[in-house]
């Protein structure tokens, strides 16, 4: 019997690297909704009472910088003076600049806008065919977001992560080991006697509130650990306590952990770059290949040279779960689907303001009709009919 443990961690819409990945993305979107051929590589960068937007941007409309940034830090919930960085105080600087045309020169023909290497994955351990780690880490965190907003637990903050360990046995999930809960709150719920942590009667307000409803009972036993704000307070959160700079959280928006990552990020950055669409694109085929039944995990690879619209590889792997080889597989990818980007982009109708959508609890899993690379009603029906 083999025995191993998986660890994924999420974190809430208010951790400074969140608040600025939506910043960058809520600059996107703005572009986008305007002017879909935009080019955009925006970079956020937020500290103690201080937002910093930069990047390369080249387009025909006009954003509000100002305006734009101080609505997502409201939205985000950044309104209570005892938080340190609210949207009304917050300063704002703008260092924009504009794309390099040697870089446009290869990108305005329909190739790649810049080199590098994407893995997409997906499995059967969840019905959004997502790891099982990951999946849940997402879901603590975003029901920690939604008792905040909806006073169900009034003293909570923006600010908060989460983190699951699942044990495995012979490859198989099976239960989950520990979950761990920072929450970021107001000093209301300090013990009186200790006020350097937080009352006993809030840690089991936290876990009957968010983690109860949210993970099933079946996985949970008498062993499985509870870290609830471990260090006893957490009262100095986001941008005060960490600045914030978009990208830093890629695992958090991808897999946990379950596969390799080529190292690009999301946020802020136009589809035209295949580190976001590309990606997108590889969990599209993952997916698909699962939901079709050809395997029970699979992993896509693909990489490319900038300026080259054609991938420079492209690969699948199923670890052994295949109903029929890899190589098979992955001639069958490539003969229904285009890797190219500019057909991935039309494929997938990347040119659409829908990018603050997937800023939060992850890119992949959400089943939104937005989000088109977790469609399966097209490929995977194609592929079934093709392999089986």
């Amino acid at each position: 019997m083999e025995r191993r443990f998986v660890a994924s961690e999420s974190v809430c819409e208010g951790h400074p690297d969140k608040v600025a990945d939506q910043i960058s993305d809520a600059v996107l979107d703005s572009i986008l909704r305007d002017d879909p051929m935009g080019r955009v590589a925006c970079e956020t960068f937020v500290t103690l009472g201080m937002v910093i937007v930069g990047g390369e941007i080249t387009t025909k409309t006009y954003v509000d910088l100002s305006h734009l940034v101080r609505d997502v830090v409201k939205d985000i919930g950044y309104t209570e003076d005892w938080t340190g960085f609210t949207y009304n105080t917050v300063g704002v600087l703008n260092a924009i600049g504009k794309q390099s045309p040697d870089i446009a020169q290869g990108v305005d023909t329909g190739g790649a806008g810049d080199q590098g290497m994407m893995y997409g994955y997906a499995c059967n351990e969840t019905p959004e065919l997502m790891p099982m780690p990951i999946h849940y880490a997402h879901l603590l965190a975003r029901r920690l977001a939604q008792v905040r907003k909806e006073k169900v637990l009034p003293w909570l903050g923006p600010d908060g992560k989460t983190q699951v360990v699942v044990e495995y046995i012979d490859g198989v999930a099976k239960r989950i080991d520990s979950i761990v809960v920072g929450a970021q709150h107001s000093t209301e719920i300090l013990d009186a006697a200790d006020p350097s942590t937080i009352t006993e009667a809030a840690r089991k307000q936290i876990i009957e509130t968010v983690v109860v409803p949210t993970v099933p009972s079946r996985l949970i036993d008498e062993k499985t650990k509870f870290y609830i704000n471990q260090t006893g307070k957490f009262v100095v959160g986001g941008p005060v306590s960490d600045t914030g700079i978009t990208g830093r959280k890629i695992i958090v928006d991808t897999y946990g952990g379950a596969c390799p990552h080529g190292g690009g990020a999301f946020s802020g950055k136009d589809p035209t770059k295949v580190d976001r669409s590309a990606s997108y694109m590889v969990r599209f085929v993952a997916k698909n290949i699962v939901a079709a039944g050809l395997a029970d995990i699979c992993q896509a690879e693909i990489s490319y040279v900038i300026g080259k619209a054609e991938p420079t590889h492209f690969a699948i792997r199923t670890f052994g779960t295949g109903k029929i080889s890899d190589e098979t597989i992955a001639k069958a990818v490539t003969d229904l689907v285009d890797l190219r980007p500019k057909a991935i982009i039309e494929r997938l109708n990347l040119r659409r303001p829908i990018y603050r959508l997937t800023t939060n609890y992850g890119h992949f899993g959400k089943e939104l009709p937005e989000i088109t690379w977790e469609n399966t009603n097209e490929l995977a029906p194609k592929l079934a009919e093709k392999l089986l």
